[in-house]
């Protein structure tokens, strides 16, 4: 019961939900020229990657590490974020600028 205590009294759960809104928002800015699908709820999102000879998943998610954002690959062709759940906002805008910026670079 702790666990859930400190997520109520430090209003973990209302963050995730808020920065997960922004999140969601700006994912689905991203260009359809590289990712088809955008799916997620709270600070748990994906990325449907359209996969061309010219990149995948693998390859943003490299991209994305060099940028300084860690990601992860799944199913081949699906880009995973999970920020924690205590990321603020500006915290969220650095992280949506990195992705945005990677993103469009395949273009």
């Amino acid at each position: 019961m702790t666990a859930i205590d400190v997520l109520e009294s430090e209003g973990l759960y209302d963050n995730a939900l808020k920065m997960g809104d922004v999140l969601m928002g700006e994912l689905k800015k991203l260009p359809a020229d590289v990712v088809e699908v955008v799916r997620g709820r709270g600070l748990f999102c994906g990325v449907v990657i359209r996969e061309t000879e010219a990149f995948n998943a693998w390859e943003v998610c490299m991209r994305l590490r060099d940028a300084g954002l860690l990601a992860k690959p799944t199913h081949g062709h699906i880009v995973r974020f999970t920020p924690p759940l205590v990321i603020n906002e500006t915290e969220m805008e650095e992280c949506t600028e990195i992705i945005c910026n990677t993103i469009s670079s395949f273009l």
